[in-house]
């Protein structure tokens, strides 16, 4: 473990906005040595310079995670700027809203080729170095998507559920290296640049729904992992939550979150079809902080949070009566 990540290497990717960046501004805030990857290129440098002004030394590799022979020169680049790999941090991601069937398979291939081959790719090419070194930590952001799904998302719900296969795979493959880690971070919805960066095929203006929370919460989370690796965390109460209700009640989830959907299809604001980030780089705005749908999200998240404590306890205590009575 870093318990200090002073002087550490620290990749990144996905660096150029919303999660990315503001776990780039962390970590230079720890005094890291910072590898920062996307495929934007302008808005990679601005977040270099951001770093840099928090008293980091900084460094942007222009990478599609998508295309491993990109993530092979990242890791060289990496090394020939730090010396070593301490952290890599996978956390580049897309994603499309609409009708699965009417989504372009282009667009489709796109999503599970950044976020599920992109992790994929990362492990593959870093795994060498740290075996090698007898040491590193891999902290993988895959969202409270890994464990349920999002309706009219189906293609980055596919990509999360195989990125949290890759992880509980290759924390098995490692056991043998006590000091290195693959860890999983399970965050609920965040109030991110990533939405209005969206592929948008539903008809509808996006915003993150409610409960959501500030990427730099999600940042320090994985300072936090860094530091003190584990195999698995959840940054917000939320997410932990909503995996229960979904352990417990997966049809009514589904259910519920897609009758949702269909309602704000048919009554939100209206917005034209785009490819939005999938194809391309982003475009703007290349932000941590983005469009939300309320304009307090954390009180909507501990309604939330209260509500869901209230089902689980309902839980608990309708098994215990069924106990009783058996």
């Amino acid at each position: 473990m870093h318990t200090s990540l002073r002087n550490k290497t620290i990749v990144i990717t996905g660096a150029s906005s919303g999660v990315g960046r503001a776990a780039a501004e962390a970590f230079a805030q720890e005094g890291a040595k910072l590898v920062l990857a996307a495929r934007g290129k302008e808005a990679l440098a601005e977040t270099v310079e951001t770093c840099e002004r928090l008293g980091a030394k900084a460094i942007a590799v222009q990478t599609d995670v998508s295309k491993i022979e990109e993530v092979d020169k990242l890791v060289q680049k990496a090394i020939d700027f730090g010396g070593s790999i301490d952290v890599w941090v996978n956390n580049a991601g897309v994603l499309a809203f609409g009708k699965f069937d009417e989504i372009p398979a282009d667009v489709t291939d796109q999503i599970i080729k950044t976020n599920l081959l992109g992790y994929v790719h990362s492990a593959h090419s870093v795994l060498p170095v740290f075996k090698e070194q007898r040491s590193g930590i891999l902290i993988n952001n895959i969202s409270i998507g890994g464990w349920m799904p999002a309706p009219y998302g189906t293609a980055y719900t596919a990509s999360k559920y195989g990125v949290r296969g890759l992880v509980e795979g290759l924390q098995a493959e490692v056991s043998e290296y006590p000091d290195i880690h693959i860890c999983a971070l399970y965050p609920g919805f965040q109030k991110s640049a990533g939405i209005q960066h969206a592929g948008n095929y539903s008809g509808i203006k996006l915003s993150t729904p409610p409960p959501a929370f500030d990427p730099r919460r999600l940042a320090m989370s994985m300072v936090k992992v860094a530091k003190y690796p584990v195999q698995s965390t959840y940054p917000d109460a939320a997410s932990y939550i909503f995996k229960k209700m979904y352990d417990f009640f997966p049809g009514l989830v589904r259910a519920t979150s897609a009758y949702a959907m269909r309602l704000a299809m048919k009554f939100a604001n209206k917005a034209p079809v785009s490819e939005g980030n999938v194809l391309e780089a982003s475009k703007g705005p290349m932000k941590v902080h983005g469009r939300v749908l309320v304009r307090h999200p954390e009180k909507v998240a501990r309604y939330t949070a209260i509500a869901a404590l209230g089902i689980a306890a309902l839980i608990i205590l309708s098994r215990s009566t069924q106990k009783e009575k058996r």
